[in-house]
């Protein structure tokens, strides 16, 4: 779930105290709460990594904007050539818009669901043409945010690229692409099946669950010294090794961050690259981005590619774009058209009802994009705390979000995200 995982210490489930929640938008803005504000801050809005409520509600609304001053990163180079910026034209209509939220009786506009969501910067994109633009909390257009899980929709991407492009078999099992995982639950997986989280592992990610094995992956990605008496795995590479099945693989979908850590270690194995630097040298430096992005990594670099991608809104909206023009952008064929026809055609449907999603009825998954087959073929990539890039191609539309709602999980965003995402998609249809 983002880099919930790699951000745990001594006293995880600290880290996701709540106190505050019961704030609004308005009043946990991080700038009127002056986290971080004088040289140095005053002792009681002082926020460091090694402080076991750094990412708890309010705190985390500053968080979000500034990983690469709190851990070691590694960066993704925009290149040298100069941004290529959208073109706009806002839509002033647009925050007026109505909709219903899921399971609600009343109506909401767009404008109000910006708060209520905690939404930090927002951007939509209509053919190509920025027809609105906010930012919020502690974002600037000049800042980057942490995009939590939509970080594993473009290692995803990637692993979709390297199969249209033929460097990967995605029929063939992970121990033959990376024979340390030969004893691992993934050894005798399929690349497709780690791309569609269709793996059966013996692995919870249950945060409210102090015993979950998510908190050992924490500790093993986490950054920092480990203690003296510590004796489990110290990186990412490390862990995936101890992951053991629970059953056969294929069989239902299942929403596991190591899924996504794996199809990294993968993509570093056959191209000799790590995520980070595949991502700047495929696609980060020739969109026209506007700035660097980085990632989180582990105590031996390696970049977090199940949640550690940090970077500016326009940005993230930029591989919305790319998306949407089936792999190209700014007259740059990036991405195979096959590897985004492949996402867009989704996964098995009833492998992912298995799952349990009551607010996403009829989706699926594929290349680690969440498909919602809904009439316009809309598609996502989805962080906890409210990230999120959708595509509407019938809409020809990009929403990039980035957010700090106090609820980690989707199911706290998606009542009224969902919904106010296809009430833009049907406006922009009649432009």
């Amino acid at each position: 779930m983002g880099l919930l995982s790699t951000l745990t210490l001594l006293n995880p489930l600290s880290a996701f105290a709540q106190d505050g929640a019961a704030m609004t938008a308005e009043q946990s803005d991080p700038i009127k709460l002056g986290w971080m504000v004088g040289a140095p801050p005053p002792d009681d809005k002082i926020i460091r990594f090694t402080d076991p409520d750094y990412f708890s509600f309010p705190k985390l609304r500053w968080t979000v904007c500034h990983f690469r001053e709190l851990m070691p990163t590694v960066n993704v180079s925009r290149g040298i050539g100069d941004p290529v910026p959208f073109a706009a034209k806002v839509d002033p209509a647009i925050d007026a818009l109505t909709f219903t939220p899921l399971g609600g009786d009343g109506t909401m506009t767009w404008a109000e669901s910006l708060d209520a969501n905690f939404t930090d910067g927002i951007v939509v994109l209509h053919d190509g043409v920025v027809v609105y633009e906010k930012y919020s909390g502690c974002l600037t257009e000049l800042g980057q945010h942490g995009a939590m899980s939509v970080t594993k929709s473009i290692t995803g991407l990637l692993g979709e690229m390297l199969v249209a492009e033929g460097m990967i078999d995605e029929t063939a099992e992970v121990a033959s692409l990376v024979p340390e995982l030969a004893d691992s639950a993934f050894g005798d997986a399929t690349v497709k099946q780690v791309l569609e989280m269709t793996t059966n592992l013996d692995y919870s990610e249950d945060y409210s669950d102090p015993n979950a094995d998510v908190w050992t992956y924490g500790a093993a990605g986490n950054p920092l010294p480990k203690p003296a008496d510590y004796t489990g795995p110290r990186t990412y590479f490390e862990y995936l090794q101890t992951v053991r099945k629970a059953g056969e693989h294929g069989g239902a979908f299942g929403y596991k961050t190591i899924n996504t850590d794996a199809l990294g270690w993968i993509i570093a194995r056959v191209t000799g690259k790590s995520v980070a630097q595949l991502l700047q040298d495929r696609i980060w430096s020739q969109m026209g981005a506007a700035q660097d992005g980085y990632y989180t990594v582990d105590s031996i670099g390696t970049p977090f590619a199940g949640g550690g991608l940090n970077a500016s809104l326009t940005d993230l909206a930029r591989i919305g774009q790319l998306m949407l023009g089936n792999g190209a952008i700014n007259g740059k064929q990036l991405v195979p058209e096959a590897a985004i026809a492949r996402i867009r055609a989704g996964g098995d449907v009833d492998a992912f009802a298995k799952a349990g999603y009551d607010l996403l009825p009829g989706w699926s998954y594929r290349g680690m994009w969440w498909i919602t087959n809904n009439a316009h073929g809309a598609y996502m990539a989805r962080g906890v705390h409210g990230q999120s890039i959708y595509v509407d191609p019938e809409a020809k539309m990009v929403i990039a979000r980035f957010a700090s709602n106090p609820q980690a999980g989707n199911a706290a965003n998606d009542p009224t995200t969902l919904p106010a995402y296809e009430a833009v998609g049907e406006y922009l249809l009649g432009q």
